[in-house]
Formats: C-alpha cells, sequence, structure tokens
C-alpha cells in the first residue's frame, strides 16, 4: 500500500511507495532532479535569502545588551525595571534566572542613575561582599568580587551626594541671634541642606550650620556662641514652600543656650563662657562640667621645675647673646660702642632688680659671670633659694606691682633689660653711634680707595711711558747695530 501526498494543482509531486522509494543520499538527489522539484527551488532559495537578510537586518536594529543585576529580590527587580523605563534605557529580563541585562552603550548611565535612586534596596555593602568570598576562590571571582564592591559602595556614595543636594524648597528664612534677625533668601540656587547651610553660616552671625551624616541619612545641624544672650531661632516666613517651612518646623532643639553660673566665697556669678578670668585675681577657671552643690576647693603649686628651667634658658640666651657681641667687635676692629654694651651687659648679673633684702640679684640665684663674660649657673644655690624664698626668685622674672612695689623699686629682669635695650637704639645711644663710626669708616676707606687708584693709575701712566721711552731707545740701538754689522761686513770684505 502506497502513501499519498496530496499537494496544491501548480506544484504536483509523483507518487512515492515504500516499494520504490529509494534512501541515502543517492534518493535525495534523485528526488531533486524530479522536474516540479528542479522548478521551485530558486524560488527557496530567494525566500530564504529574504529571510536571513530579516533576521540580520532586525540585530543591527536591536543593540547589544549586558547583564546589570543577578539575582535580585522582587521587590528590587520591579523597582529597577520600572526606574530604566522611566529613564528610557532598554533592558531585557531572563524568565529562567531573573538577570537583568541592559543596552551595553548605556550601561554605565544606568548604573549611576539607579545609584542616585538608591536602587537597588537590597544590595549587600562592599565590605560584606569582600568578607563572604570564599577561601581560595579565583583570582576571576576575586577580581570580579571587588569590581561589584566597588560598584556598590560607589552607589551609596551618590545617593548619599544626591540626599544632600536634593532640592528642599524654596522661600525665606528668618535666624534671630540675641534679638537680632538675620534674614535667609531660599532659591534655585542654594535651596538643598548644603546650600542653606552655606547660606546660615554666610549670616556672621555666629550660628554654624553644618550637614553630618547619621547611619546613611543627611542632617543639618546648627550650632550657636555659649550664653544666653547666644540664644537663636530659625524660622520660614510666611509664603515659603510647605516643604522648607516643614524642614525648618522639623528642627529640634537639643541643648538650649545658657550661661554658667558660679558661686564664690557665696557670691553667685554668671558668665557667658566656661573660661572665667575676672573674678579670682591672676587666676583662669576652666569649668568642666555642673555639679550643683558640690564645693571645689582652689589651691596652687608654685612650678618650681618650670622657674629652674626658666633660669637655665636666661643663662643660655645671655651666652649666645655674648658670643654674638664677640664676633662683632672682632668683625669691626673692637669698636668701643660695642665694649659699653658688653659692660651693661654683664653689670645686669649683680643688678639688684628687686626691692627684696635677701634675694635681689641673680648672682643671689647661683648665677656667675667667668672672666670671658660667659654666664655659669650654680644649681645648688639656685635650689636653696628657690627653699627659702621662692617668691622672692620668681619677683625676679616677674616683679609683683602694688604701692609699694613699682617699675622704679621693683624693676625685674625684662625691665632692666628693657632699659639696655631701648638705651642702645635711642637716637644718640650706641647702636647709632656705632652705625656712624662704621659709615665713618666705609667713607674713609672708600676715599682711601678712590686715592690708592688715582695712584695705580698715574703709575700705570710711568711705566707706560717709560716703556715707550725704552722702547724708542732699543729701535736705535737695534739701527746701530744694524749699521755697526754692515760696517763690519764691508771692512771683511776689504780685507
Amino acid at each position: 500500500m502506497s502513501e499519498q501526498q496530496i499537494v496544491p494543482a501548480t506544484a504536483p509531486l509523483p507518487f512515492l511507495s515504500k516499494a520504490n522509494a529509494a534512501t541515502g543520499p543517492l534518493g535525495a538527489l534523485a528526488w531533486l532532479r524530479q522536474p516540479a522539484i528542479a522548478r521551485a527551488l530558486p524560488a527557496l532559495a530567494a525566500l530564504g535569502v529574504i529571510g536571513l537578510s530579516a533576521a540580520a537586518w532586525l540585530a543591527l536594529q536591536s543593540p547589544a545588551q549586558t547583564p546589570l543585576y543577578a539575582g535580585l529580590a522582587e521587590t528590587d527587580k520591579a523597582a529597577v525595571a520600572e526606574a530604566l523605563q522611566a529613564s528610557g534605557i532598554g533592558y531585557s529580563l531572563d524568565p529562567a534566572s531573573g538577570a537583568l541585562a541592559v543596552d551595553a552603550d548605556r550601561l554605565h548611565e544606568a548604573k549611576m542613575m539607579l545609584a542616585g535612586q538608591g536602587l537597588p534596596k537590597a544590595q549587600p555593602s562592599g565590605d560584606a561582599m569582600l568578607a563572604s568570598l570564599p577561601m581560595g576562590a579565583s583570582r576571576a571571582i576575586e577580581g570580579e568580587t571587588l569590581r561589584a564592591a566597588r560598584e556598590a559602595d560607589l552607589g551609596r556614595t551618590i545617593e548619599a551626594i544626591d540626599s544632600v543636594k536634593v532640592a528642599r524648597g524654596l522661600g525665606s528664612l528668618t535666624l534671630t541671634v540675641g534679638g537680632v534677625a538675620h534674614n535667609l533668601t531660599i532659591t534655585a540656587s542654594n535651596n538643598s541642606l548644603a546650600g542653606l547651610a552655606d547660606a546660615i553660616n554666610a549670616t556672621g552671625s555666629g550660628v554654624r550650620a553644618s550637614v553630618v551624616s547619621d547611619q546613611g541619612q543627611f542632617r543639618l545641624v546648627l550650632k550657636g556662641e555659649t550664653g544666653t544672650a547666644k540664644a537663636f531661632s530659625l524660622a520660614a516666613d510666611t509664603g515659603a514652600d510647605p516643604a522648607l517651612a516643614g524642614l525648618v518646623g522639623g528642627l529640634t532643639l537639643s541643648q538650649p543656650a545658657s550661661d554658667a553660673i558660679i558661686r564664690v566665697d557665696g557670691v553667685e556669678y554668671n558668665r557667658p563662657t566656661n573660661t572665667i578670668t575676672d573674678i579670682v585675681p591672676g587666676v583662669s577657671l576652666t569649668l568642666k562640667k555642673a555639679e550643683i552643690g558640690v564645693a571645689v576647693s582652689l589651691g596652687s603649686v608654685r612650678p618650681a621645675d618650670a622657674l629652674k628651667q626658666t633660669v637655665s634658658d636666661f643663662v643660655t640666651v645671655f651666652n649666645q647673646l655674648q658670643t654674638s657681641l664677640k664676633e662683632a667687635r672682632q668683625a669691626v676692629g673692637g669698636a668701643g660702642n660695642l665694649r659699653a654694651l658688653d659692660r651693661q651687659l654683664t653689670a645686669l648679673v649683680s643688678k639688684a632688680l628687686t626691692g627684696n633684702l635677701g634675694i635681689n640679684s641673680l648672682s643671689d640665684i647661683g648665677i656667675k659671670t667667668d672672666r670671658n663674660g660667659m654666664l655659669s649657673l650654680d644649681r645648688g644655690k639656685l635650689d636653696a633659694a628657690l627653699a627659702s624664698d621662692p617668691d622672692a626668685v620668681e619677683a625676679l622674672f616677674n616683679p609683683p606691682r602694688s604701692a609699694s612695689a613699682t617699675a622704679i623699686t621693683d624693676p625685674g629682669l625684662a625691665t632692666a633689660l628693657d632699659e639696655i635695650r631701648d638705651a642702645a637704639i635711642a637716637p644718640g645711644g650706641l647702636i647709632e653711634a656705632l652705625g656712624k663710626s662704621l659709615q665713618s669708616e666705609a667713607s674713609e676707606l672708600a676715599k682711601n680707595r678712590e686715592r690708592m687708584e688715582a695712584r695705580e693709575d698715574a703709575y700705570k701712566a710711568r711705566l707706560e711711558k717709560q716703556y715707550a721711552t725704552l722702547e724708542a731707545r732699543l729701535s736705535a740701538f737695534k739701527a746701530t747695530q744694524a749699521y755697526l754689522e754692515q760696517q763690519v761686513k764691508i771692512w771683511s770684505g776689504g780685507d
């Protein structure tokens, strides 16, 4: 029994039976050689070419896509797809793996856009991604994980920056500090947290504004100066955008402005700062914390080590000055003005600097002068002076001032040095006299140089003249020599 195939009348095909149908390549060739098949082949080939061309054209028209995210949660997947569609970025979703791909030429644009919107939400941080890397991972896996970690951290950074720069509304604000109003205008150029902080700082009101990060959220923080008189408030004016008014109205007061309150010897004092210098004479108080009802005793310990170091430093600096003066005297040929200054400094050691009867000079605390004018310190004598009368030792460097202790009776070391300095630099003083002396010597040296140069020029001219005379005589001698040699030859020829 043979099988029959029904075909259209325009393309009749012969009947093939199982008994006479050939198999294998020869059968296929025989089938293709049939007249009906041969007539249909060109049309079939043309259709195939058209189909391939259409497929190639479609492939060229559709941009290549590259993976963006894989393994996203359903909520993130929907949010990312919606954001991509709103931005006009082509994407595709693999139904089998759930991987999301975007047009390759807009990959970086898509990542930046999604990062600005904080998508995807469930993406782990870069540190978490690196920490989850298994031991013994290949370099390829490590590199891909590191790249993804960097992208995740960059995305969070972009999201944070955008939250600082996001628009907060337009309008006017009033910053009141101590009863003084400062007007702020928020426009399109500064309607963000950062712009609002800059506007507040530009008022010069003493209130400092900054934007701080708090667990991924950014907050506007205002801080004013200390003291009740510097209390401040910030309010939105009528007509401000609701978003701006809501932002300002949502600020909370974490600490109100207040004065420092201190009671000394039963008297209560209010001060705007925690550093108080005008209650106990000569004492600066720095308040660290408040303990109401707890009495604090103030005492003082004389800084003996600091006094010793001060004396030692003075000796060192004095010797450096003496060395400089010695070098200056050598440079100017032992000027008498510098020797007078040296004598004044040397006399300072034994000069009475205070009105104290026991310790009133540097020599009383162990400072002495050697034959070269240099100072040395007897530390044993200094320790003894500090032990017997530390106030007197301190008074040498920091003399007290009262009706009985004036700059005349108790000048102190600083005043004595100032007197020497002022006398030296005063008009007609040592320094001016030394300067005039040096100028006079310089002028005399210039004159001597001019005279020496004149003598050199004259001596040179005389030598040149003598040389010319000698050269003329030498020429005459040479002529005479030539004449004599000629005569000798004549005479010799005559013989």
